[in-house]
């Protein structure tokens, strides 16, 4: 994953992602940059929009102040002490959903 945070670092900065670019940033974050993976990941991101891949990720979907809203939302009118605590667990499993999609579609860059 740390090279994969290290290309969207590059990205977000501007820099061109490219071999020495991630390199530079896996070094600078004390990790010994495996040459293969560099150049994989390079690859792999070589015809992808990152900003698209971004907008269109699962994660990002809701904005965070819509996320944090609907809970404060449904607490308020909820009539019971045990109905907040199953809508949190909903809340939380479709957050695991979310997450698993998102590390799914990360995982089609390597495919």
């Amino acid at each position: 994953m740390e090279y994969v945070y290290a290309a969207m670092l590059l990205h977000k900065a501007g820099k061109p992602v490219d071999e020495k670019g991630l390199t530079d940033v896996l070094t600078a974050a004390g990790i010994n940059a495996d040459p293969i993976k560099v150049k994989a990941l390079v690859a792999s991101l070589a015809e992808v929009n990152i900003d698209e891949a971004i907008k269109s990720s699962p994660a990002m979907m809701m904005p965070p102040a819509a996320a944090a809203a609907a809970p404060a939302a449904a607490a308020s009118t909820a009539p019971t002490a045990a109905k907040p605590s199953e809508e949190k667990k909903k809340k939380e499993e479709e957050e695991k959903k979310r997450e698993e999609a998102a590390v799914e579609g990360l995982g089609a860059l390597f495919g």
